[in-house]
């Protein structure tokens, strides 16, 4: 006879879910716009041009916060479709605000967490791009292992991109910065277009609080690479 089989251990998540406060223009872009711009998390991949009424490129943004980039980033690029992930409420709200005051209309959000969305959501090789700006960097060394950016997360991330595709990650912390370079370089299905940090891209917006930051002397960091 054999024994009991092992309990599965819970995956270590690289955020914690806030108890913020929604305000009542989030909640009601929840309420008017979440049945459009909202998609549910399903265990099927997505067609995106059922999804968005059209053929385009698809790029997905893992955790937008407050939205602020990813509608500037959106609304500069109307030729691509954006999927924005990001798992806090006010967050979600915010914005879905902006994409009504804006009128977006090449933008969608799931409200879940990440790792299953790309396992779940997204087939192999379909997404134009990646941008992971700015996750939680978990500074605490015991907390390390809860930072996003990890090979197993890599690896599944460049599953899912195209051939020629572009992974874009950024960060203000420098020792985080230095980890995103050996993770991401130590990816066989990826290239590094700069040979080490880049430059920051144009499409990449500064947010507040980048520029906060980069006027108290913080640094920032890109990251740039290739699906081969």
């Amino acid at each position: 006879m054999t024994g009991p089989a092992p309990a599965r251990r819970p995956a270590i998540r690289s955020y914690v879910l806030r108890a913020g406060r929604t305000g009542p223009g989030q909640q009601r872009a929840l309420d008017e716009l979440g049945p459009r711009f909202l998609l549910p998390f399903r265990r099927a991949p997505l067609d995106f041009s059922a999804t968005f009424g059209r053929n385009a490129p698809v790029v997905m943004e893992i955790g937008c916060g407050m939205g602020d980039a990813t509608v500037q980033v959106a609304a500069a690029a109307p030729d691509t479709d954006f999927i924005g992930v990001e798992v806090h409420e006010p967050g979600v709200g915010a914005l879905l605000k902006r994409i009504g005051e804006l009128g977006l209309t090449n933008l969608r959000i799931v409200q879940h967490d990440a790792v299953e969305v790309l396992e779940h959501m997204v087939a192999p090789a379909a997404l134009a791009g990646v941008h992971v700006f700015f996750p939680d960097p978990w500074h605490k060394l015991r907390h390390h292992k809860r930072r996003l950016v990890q090979p197993d997360f890599v690896r599944l991330l460049a599953s899912r991109l195209a051939p020629g595709a572009t992974l874009h990650c950024a960060t203000d912390w420098e020792n985080y910065a230095l980890q995103m370079l050996e993770v991401l370089s130590a990816e066989p299905g990826l290239r590094n277009t700069s040979g080490g940090f880049a430059e920051r891209p144009a499409p990449r917006p500064l947010t507040k609080f980048e520029n906060r930051g980069l006027g108290l002397g913080h640094g920032v960091w890109d990251l740039v690479f290739e699906k081969r």
